[in-house]
């Protein structure tokens, strides 16, 4: 009795197959390299121009930015804080409830520390009552404008009903609480 052939045969290796891995495309140590190299190059390339760590006037990404911003940043690094001071007014109709808001002015400023208030003093640029006034209240003083030049000075409360919801994030690392206290 004759056998007849089997229906399907095995493919026969071709030249540019490699039968250990089945592949038939080779990958050689310098393409390895040129592909990581373009690869780290796209990386790079795309984190400079995602990057938004600019040092211009028109965009605030750091504290150090508003740091050296702030009006006489030597004395308020010193004696308080800089601040990005928000000016806006707002409007309140009770009869049709609605409230209504001004464009906000942005300007840098600086908060001092309540035991630093002797820096206002002795410039002569507030007076014993408003400094009574003031401390009576808890609050402190902030401002705006050099103090060499006009300074705009404001009796100021600091409110912590909101909180800093940046700092009570699982995880992060906190503040010390006598940094927050003015």
């Amino acid at each position: 009795m004759r056998r007849t052939p089997p229906r399907y045969t095995e493919p026969r290796p071709s030249g540019n197959r490699n039968p250990a891995t089945g592949s038939a495309f080779k990958l050689s140590i310098t393409t390895i390299a040129l592909l990581g190299v373009i690869f780290l190059m796209g990386i790079g390339v795309g984190i400079g121009f995602t990057s938004t760590a600019t040092f211009s006037p028109e965009n605030v990404a750091s504290r150090e930015v508003i740091d050296r911003s702030a009006p006489n940043a030597e004395i308020c690094a010193q004696f308080g804080a800089s601040a990005v001071v928000t000016d806006m007014r707002v409007f309140l109709t009770l009869n049709p409830f609605n409230v209504y808001v001004t464009q906000p002015s942005m300007s840098p400023g600086c908060v001092l520390r309540r035991n630093n208030w002797a820096v206002l003093e002795q410039q002569k640029l507030v007076s014993q009552e408003q400094v009574r006034n003031c401390k009576n209240r808890m609050n402190t003083f902030g401002f705006t404008g050099t103090l060499e030049g006009t300074p705009a000075i404001s009796c100021i409360y600091q409110n912590e009903s909101a909180g800093n919801l940046f700092l009570n994030r699982p995880g992060a690392v906190g503040t010390a609480k006598e940094m927050d206290k003015f």
